[in-house]
């Protein structure tokens, strides 16, 4: 519910603070006095439209600030979530208005747009006057309040719930209808792709074992070139190079020839010499041994290599044609493939995707005849409790006719195929049009409170606001006005503007808002009435500018019959 309404510098508003409570509360005062500068305001706060005429004389901006309590689970939470915005017990929908005419808009102090503050205010209250009505007047509400009226949640969430299957079932379906159409496009090219990469068959990893791999045999490579070198300077094959074997056997040779001089002592000298070159031509003989061993166990397979070589090249240039990368060849070739078995087998899929979706489309169309037959049951009951309240409020020759008709397949959707309708006629052998075409506007508010108290207990708006809707009435017919404003009290907070004393006995709440000169500038107050001061203001209202004790009496007697 509305919790307080806080206006600065709007018209002749200089401050003002205002708390209402559950239930009914009323506004009275002199014509002029300023009640629709209040409820131009509380529309600032709503998301209606800001002009630069509301900001007060001299002032730089206005501003409105309205604070509402929602109940628990109200809609209006999940709106705010969706919005990504924390969802609080308190809700303050705040506008600033320059004096340009540009305004501002904030919930709970973060800014938004003016049509989000526009929707969160249409959950929040409701308004019917005789000009500018929101709610009822608007066709695109009626379904949702007939379900309500109806008690028609679990038809209703049948339809939404078969509405989404034959959705998902279309979306597939159109899925592989593309997928098919573009496999055909592609074919010849899949086809050929899928044979060129089957016989490349890429692996996982491969062309990083490939690298490492090769790099060990070229590293082998180069260890077989250095022994080979190695070799070739024990054993030259140039026949004219020096033979590091040959000189050793041939300098034990030479020294094996010289003459020993008896007694010289010679050759004992020589023979550690030759015992050297001796064991040096071992060495030589076991290094070239050594050598050939590792010449023989270091050979790399040149044909692996060359092979290796081929592999990374395919790949490699495989991946180029494709503009991927090597590690994503397997991969696409798992991809192009179950392209090309979709192709193979698309026409067996769309059929099978078709006979799902008619059968979604079947069982959609079945809860919605469902939700339709019990739309059309709940639209006669309906009828009739209106035409129960009509009379008390001075349209006993109104009619009101709730219309559940089919629309078109393109108009179907989560709330079913109807289009819901009340239409309105005021007088004998008038065909029923829509509301706002056919009723006058006190017609109009009082057509939109028999409504609401037929339709308020499935209402998720929680305050509603009538500007004047005794307008043109009095006696009997306003009685009858005010009793129903408080029965629809019962259930929702009501806020009404008035001229009829017979309403404003009804309010458990009364403001009275009045005129007054401040400083040499008219300025608007609202004041909340005792018992003392209602019982006076109702006898004005009864009386005229000179309040007497009859009128008084008849205010006693107004609040004791409401009471």
């Amino acid at each position: 519910m509305l919790a307080s309404l806080s206006i600065r510098d709007v018209v002749l508003i200089e401050r003002l603070d205002l708390a209402f409570g559950p239930g009914l509360s009323v506004l009275t005062g002199e014509t002029g006095a300023g009640k629709s500068i209040l409820l131009d305001s509380l529309g600032l706060a709503l998301g209606m439209r800001a002009e630069a005429g509301l900001v007060r004389a001299g002032q730089a901006q206005a501003s409105v600030a309205a604070l509402f309590q929602p109940p628990p689970g109200h809609p209006v939470f999940a709106l705010l979530a969706e919005q990504g915005m924390e969802p609080e017990e308190a809700l303050v929908l705040r506008r600033v208005v320059q004096a340009d005419g540009r305004s501002r808009a904030f919930v709970n102090d973060q800014p938004v747009g003016v049509a989000l503050l526009r929707r969160i205010g249409a959950m929040l209250v409701e308004v019917q006057g005789q000009h500018d009505q929101v709610g009822l007047a608007d066709p695109a509400t009626h379904g949702a309040l007939l379900d309500a009226f109806g008690g028609l949640e679990a038809p209703r969430a049948a339809v939404a719930a078969a509405w989404k299957g034959w959705r998902q079932a279309e979306a597939a379906l159109r899925e592989a209808e593309e997928a098919v159409a573009a496999a055909l496009r592609d074919e010849e090219w899949l086809r050929h792709a899928v044979a060129e990469l089957g016989a490349l068959a890429p692996a996982e990893g491969e062309e990083e074992a490939l690298s490492a791999e090769r790099q060990s045999l070229q590293q082998a490579e180069r260890r077989t070139e250095a022994i080979a070198a190695a070799l070739a300077e024990l054993q030259p094959r140039d026949r004219r190079s020096a033979q590091p074997a040959a000189a050793l056997r041939n300098a034990a040779r030479a020294l094996e020839r010289l003459p020993a001089a008896p007694g010289s002592g010679f050759a004992e000298a020589v023979q550690p010499v030759l015992a050297a070159l001796a064991a040096a031509q071992d060495q030589l003989a076991e290094a070239e041994r050594l050598l050939e061993r590792l010449a023989g166990d270091a050979m790399p397979d040149p044909r692996r290599l060359e092979a290796l070589e081929d592999r990374l090249y395919a790949l490699r240039s495989a991946a180029r044609k494709h503009g991927v990368a090597v590690v994503e060849l397997p991969g696409l070739l798992e991809t192009l493939t179950r392209r090309l078995a979709a192709l193979d087998a698309g026409t067996d899929r769309v059929g099978a995707l078709t006979l799902a979706r008619d059968a979604a489309r079947r069982g959609y169309l079945e809860a919605a005849a469902a939700l339709t037959a019990a739309r059309r049951e709940a639209a006669r009951a309906l009828e009739a409790a209106l035409a129960r309240e009509l009379p008390p409020l001075k349209l006993d020759r109104a009619r009101v006719v709730v219309e559940v008709a089919e629309r078109e397949e393109s108009a179907w959707g989560p709330e079913g195929v109807d289009r819901v309708t009340l239409l309105v006629s005021t007088n004998p052998g008038q065909a029923p049009g829509q509301l706002v075409k056919i009723a006058s506007g006190g017609e109009l508010s009082r057509l939109m409170l028999a409504l609401k108290v037929v339709l308020a207990q499935g209402s998720p708006v929680p305050t509603l606001v009538f500007d004047e809707v005794d307008a043109g009435i009095g006696g009997a017919t306003a009685a009858a006005v005010g009793e129903r404003l408080a029965r629809v009290a019962e259930r929702l907070q009501v806020l009404v503007v008035t001229h009829s004393p017979q309403v404003a006995a009804r309010g458990a709440q009364h403001l009275q808002v009045a005129k007054s000169l401040r400083g040499g500038r008219a300025e608007t107050r609202v004041i909340p009435l005792d018992a003392a001061a209602r019982r006076e203001e109702i006898a004005r209202m009864l009386a005229g500018e000179t309040v007497t004790e009859a009128a008084r009496a008849a205010a006693d007697s107004l609040l004791r019959g409401a009471a």
